[in-house]
């Protein structure tokens, strides 16, 4: 049993060994050293980098914030951090915090004026995922750092530390902090300055715990309660960072949860031969589902039903909100709607169609694009409730506008449950921005 055990042990200590490849410990510090001011080169790049960033995230392009991430200095003084705390070197620990602190002041600068003059103003969903951090950032930040780390330990480098910059994402928290010092926005500056102390933090306790599991020398000698106070520290900044970080976590599930079970009540529970679930609104917060039908509507008994029935989804203090043809403004039934879609789009292109594969080709292209309106109802509903938070509920289909003794018309029907009328030039804005973005210039804003 004894040689069973040392076996199994011979064996993991082979494949986990973290000495045969690890460089002097000498070169470890002066690497890690050597990346830690940012000034002259270093600082340029951060700068260029932080526009590129921005201009990425103001334009909603992933790929241009991924190569911002892979240019970004801003790992050296972090991990120099760590190192100083892992060996008790308090020059290294204040030179890197200063360094750290200097390239967070200029990157949210640089940003906040760029967005300052950037035409383009609106919170797309890329800068808007930073403003929520969870215990999700929490592992990442730790696991990425500790990948980060043990590379940088290693006598061959090796493209490990570019992928902990795109997976920890250092560079975009800065630059959505400086979207919202340039338009005061101070939730969201708390929520990305809060993401990038959470990389920070974690990416630095990583650096720590190995720096001390390869038993690197400390640079001077401290006696046990120095190491005591300095081990406190660090559990104190760790368990601050990570105590808000858990509660909006426990919340996204919490939200996650109630949208499942309600996709799954509207899925099992509103099927009918006569009546089609047009659209639906899950709104975690306020626990309330709101469902539009076309159709035949509902009588009294089938209502009450729906409501008994969402004790079994988990949904009992559920506000269920049934929005049927007559309190919908006694718009078309479902069929008479397809129809005169169909019918509207085959007399406006008829002098194009000429053989029955066009027809074929136009319709298929036309169901495409109510398909993409589909896919993207959630993430423009969400954007829509963020910038303008008088929006209690949102949604948008098209639809057939019948004018007056005129041809008929399709145009994208947007439906806002608000606390309060948006007007003026807000409303000029909000039809702006809805253009834009569903990339319609036919749209029917209707307020309630």
């Amino acid at each position: 049993m004894i040689q069973i055990w040392n076996e199994i042990r011979g064996l993991a200590k082979r494949f986990f060994d973290l000495e045969s490849d690890r460089a002097s410990f000498n070169g470890i510090i002066e690497g890690i050293e050597a990346g830690v001011e940012i000034r002259g080169t270093n600082l340029w790049i951060l700068i260029f980098a932080i526009l590129v960033a921005s201009v990425g995230l103001n334009m909603n392009s992933t790929a241009v914030v991924i190569g911002a991430m892979l240019i970004s200095p801003l790992m050296g003084p972090i991990m120099g951090i760590g190192l100083g705390v892992g060996i008790y070197d308090f020059v290294l620990i204040k030179k890197s915090f200063r360094s750290l602190a200097a390239a967070v002041i200029i990157s949210v600068l640089a940003s906040a004026l760029y967005f300052a003059i950037s035409p383009l103003s609106d919170a797309q969903s890329e800068l808007l995922s930073r403003t929520q951090p969870t215990i999700w950032d929490v592992l990442i930040s730790f696991f990425g750092g500790l990948a980060g780390i043990v590379a940088v330990t290693r006598k061959e480098k090796s493209n490990v530390i570019p992928g902990v910059a795109i997976a920890t994402a250092l560079m975009p928290p800065l630059c959505t902090a400086g979207y919202a010092l340039a338009t005061l926005n101070w939730a969201y500056f708390l929520g990305a300055f809060y993401l990038f102390f959470i990389n920070s933090v974690f990416i630095s306790i990583s650096s720590m715990i190995i720096v001390r599991f390869l038993k690197i020398p400390s640079k001077k000698w401290v006696d046990k309660i120095q190491q005591r106070k300095m081990r406190v520290y660090v559990y104190v900044v760790a368990i601050v960072t990570i105590v808000p970080s858990i509660y909006l976590g426990f919340s996204i599930v919490q939200q996650s949860i109630f949208r499942r079970n309600a996709n799954l009540f509207v899925k099992e529970e509103f099927v009918y031969t006569e009546t089609n679930v047009i659209e639906q609104l899950v709104t975690p917060s306020d626990k309330k589902v709101e469902v539009f039908l076309f159709g035949s509507p509902l009588d009294n008994t089938e209502l009450k039903r729906l409501q008994s029935e969402l004790k079994d989804y988990n949904l009992e203090e559920t506000n269920l909100v049934i929005r049927q043809n007559q309190v919908n403004q006694d718009l078309p039934d479902v069929e008479s709607v397809r129809t005169g879609i169909i019918e509207d789009l085959y007399r406006r292109n008829e002098d194009l169609i000429k053989t029955k594969d066009e027809r074929l080709i136009l319709l298929e292209q036309e169901l495409i694009k109510h398909k993409t309106y589909e896919l993207i109802q959630d993430e423009v509903c969400k954007e829509l409730e963020v910038q303008y938070p008088e929006v209690e509920s949102s949604a948008f289909s098209t639809m057939l506008l019948h004018h007056k003794g005129a041809s008929t018309d399709t145009v994208t029907l947007i439906y806002l449950d608000t606390k309060k009328v948006i007007k003026g030039s807000n409303f000029t804005k909000l039809e702006a921005w809805l253009k834009l973005r569903l990339k319609t210039e036919k749209i029917k804003i209707v307020q309630q």
